[in-house]
């Protein structure tokens, strides 16, 4: 039992490591992490907040507005995007004052203290068959928009919606990305909110799916940010290492193509299951690490995309912790870069990667940025008790290339 201290100690050196040695600009500026809690396990609110705090993370992507969490986090400067189901479009599209009593009695009272950024109305209402809620989406966001400026708020808090890659009828080459035709009645002036308002098109991107549904075809090393030849663009004549930046630049093509080039993409989820099915091909513990792992050292790096590359990539990584009551297959249940109970899921390797030139994993008392106090907020605001030593192993196909 000892020995399994020690080596869970370890590992969350390991990430502590890689993410408090994150280029201060590009953490405080592009990092983000989704928190979701469809689990019956989860630490207390107050305890999170002082964990992602020791990571250096300041940026929290909630699927509510969870006022528990949102009050645990208060003066800790840590921006939030929080949000509004979809099962509330339709009736606030349909009651502006509905929507101005969502704003004020979720958003008003936590501000200034915590910092709301943004609103989230809807999360991938385009991936399903309800027209009904498609036609809903954009009035309800523009209903939330006028609330927050008639309660004075609009110059903190922003209105957006995630949506799923799913949305581009063409991802590959991303210079020839486009919406869905059918989807194209709803885009068009959907985009035109967001150049309006000057909102981010907020996208859910996992190459893991790519992965599993056609572990034939498609590169794992391309998909892991790991050394790979890359696919060229023949109409721009870009290189692409990775399945991420093509998908983000397809999107700027989609949105181009609808006469916008005056929208920011940001990525508000993306992840690599460290668990899954016998026929989730790729949902290992290695290759979570190995992709989360690359990401974060190009966020480190303020990379940004073949299309972009002076506008670094903006990521929410999915997600802080396994979520033990998600329906569906189990990798589901196992996208969490943490344990519920405050312990790594595995340790992120620098890896062969080449991102860094670095092999293996950061030692984490090598380093003067692994500080004693992101080991104090673990062991005393999550506990310090021992785990067995047993490695673990919403979302749709995505496009493949």
């Amino acid at each position: 039992m000892e020995l399994c201290v020690r080596a869970s100690s370890l590992l969350l050196g390991l990430l502590l490591q890689l993410l408090s040695s994150v280029d201060v600009v590009s953490a405080a500026q592009k990092f983000g992490i989704n928190y979701g809690q469809i689990a019956n396990n989860l630490p207390d609110p107050t305890q999170v907040a002082g964990l992602l705090q020791s990571l250096n993370v300041n940026k929290v992507k909630l699927y509510d507005a969870d006022p528990k969490v949102l009050m645990a986090f208060a003066n800790t400067g840590v921006e939030f995007i929080i949000a509004i189901g979809n099962e509330n479009l339709q009736s606030m599209a349909g009651n502006p004052g509905a929507a101005r009593q969502w704003v004020t009695q979720h958003v008003q009272p936590f501000l200034p203290a915590t910092r709301i950024t943004c609103i989230t109305v809807g999360n991938e209402v385009f991936s399903g068959n309800d027209t009904g809620m498609m036609a809903s989406l954009l009035p309800a966001m523009k209903a939330i928009y006028a609330a927050v400026g008639d309660l004075g708020l609009g110059g903190q808090v922003t209105v957006s919606s995630a949506h799923s890659v799913n949305v581009l009828a063409t991802s590959f080459p991303p210079s020839s990305g486009a919406f869905r035709e059918d989807l194209a009645q709803y885009i068009q002036p959907l985009l035109d909110f967001h150049g309006q308002t000057n909102s981010p098109f907020l996208i859910n991107a996992y190459p893991f799916f790519a992965y599993k549904a056609s572990p034939g075809s498609v590169s794992l090393p391309y998909v892991l940010f790991e050394p790979n030849p890359g696919v060229r663009d023949p109409n721009t004549n870009l290189s692409y290492d990775n399945m991420l930046y093509a998908q983000i630049d397809a999107v700027y093509a989609a949105m181009k193509a609808m006469g916008h080039t005056d929208i920011g993409v940001r990525i508000s989820e993306t992840g690599w299951p460290s668990k899954g099915d016998e026929d989730e091909a790729g949902a290992t513990v290695e290759n979570a690490a190995a992709y989360n792992g690359n990401l974060m050292q190009r966020i480190a790096m303020n990379q940004g995309t073949p299309l972009k590359p002076n506008v670094p990539i903006d990521v929410f990584v999915f997600a802080l912790f396994n979520e033990d009551m998600k329906p569906g297959p189990t990798s589901e249940r196992n996208y969490g870069l943490f344990y519920p109970n405050g312990s790594p899921v595995y340790a992120i390797n620098t890896g062969a990667g080449g991102v860094s030139g670095r092999t293996g994993p950061f030692d984490p008392y090598s380093a003067q940025m692994f500080s004693s106090a992101s080991r104090l907020a673990m062991t005393s605001g999550m506990g310090s008790r021992p785990i067995a030593c047993v490695r673990p192993d919403s979302k749709e196909t995505e496009n493949l290339y």
